[in-house]
């Protein structure tokens, strides 16, 4: 009978941990997610630039990203100057109407007569045009900055207000019998029950309510008109059009778009982080 020989060396060392095929999949999907938009925008810019500069077309009618790209870098500090002046709107629009919407979306969770009462209105100010309402803000406000800020806040405001009223309803019936069982205190009914049912309702209405603010701003002040230095870019835009600047109306507009990325970037990942360690529309599936 023979017996085998068993290396010492090779049963010493530790076996090698299976990799499990999950991570590998959330690797690949990450890679994927992050390679395939950048591979995509970069084609689309490579065939922008190929076909201007292929049937010459002229920079007054499209300019090549090349030409943009300059452009940026020549007009940078008026640019970012206006930049600054929107992001500035935009921000303190959406912080204004985060506060009255949630503010006043608790009040109509609590009082039904009170949402009967004041939801029309809100309703009015979400179907009215702010391009209609606009020329008499600006007549009847003096300051010009208040009142592009008061525009881009109706535009900002509903969607904040109507999925945070929503959410608060939203709890589960036999939740609400239990705390009630329990004698909870209003306090710990809105802290433990009410608002984490509204939270993921509030930050659908973030991101939606993130660009609707950055577009209230330009609209805003497309209609307003403004001109000078202390402008945003709607007013670049505005500017170049009527210089016939098509390069820097590009460069703008190339901004106001990326603003807008970044605000939808940022709500997304405020998102992940409230809801993503509990909430099922932020937790990561397996494919």
């Amino acid at each position: 009978m023979s017996i085998s020989t068993i290396d010492p060396e090779a049963s010493a060392k530790p076996a090698r941990p299976a990799v499990d095929p999950r991570v590998l999949h959330a690797r690949r999907e990450r890679r994927l997610r992050i390679l395939l938009p950048i591979l995509a925008l970069t084609l689309a810019i490579g065939l922008w630039e190929f076909l201007v500069w292929y049937n010459e077309v002229p920079h007054y009618l499209i300019p090549a990203p090349s030409l943009i790209a300059e452009t940026l870098i020549t007009d940078w500090a008026s640019l970012m100057q206006s930049a600054a002046f929107t992001v500035k709107l935009t921000l303190l629009s959406l912080a204004l109407a985060i506060i009255g919407g949630v503010s006043l979306g608790m009040l109509f969770a609590l009082s039904r007569p009170v949402e009967m009462s004041l939801f029309p209105f809100a309703v009015i100010l979400q179907v009215t045009p702010v391009v209609a309402i606009a020329p008499l803000i600006l007549i009847y406000v003096s300051n010009t900055f208040v009142a592009l800020l008061i525009c881009a806040w109706i535009v900002a405001f509903f969607p904040i207000l109507s999925n945070t009223a929503i959410g608060l309803r939203s709890a589960d019936h036999n939740l609400r019998d239990l705390f009630r069982l329990y004698q909870a205190t209003p306090w710990q009914r809105l802290r433990h029950l009410l608002i984490p049912s509204a939270l993921p309702y509030f930050m659908a209405a973030l991101k939606i309510a993130g660009g609707l603010s950055l577009i209230g701003a330009v609209v805003a002040e497309f209609v307003a008109g403004t001109a000078g230095q202390n402008t945003g870019l709607a007013s670049r835009i505005l500017e170049s059009s009527f210089r016939n600047e098509i390069p820097r109306m590009f460069a703008a507009l190339f901004l106001v778009s990326l603003l807008g990325v970044i605000i939808f970037l940022i709500t997304s990942w405020l998102s992940r982080a409230v809801l993503g360690h509990w909430h099922e529309s932020e937790i990561k599936r397996e494919g």
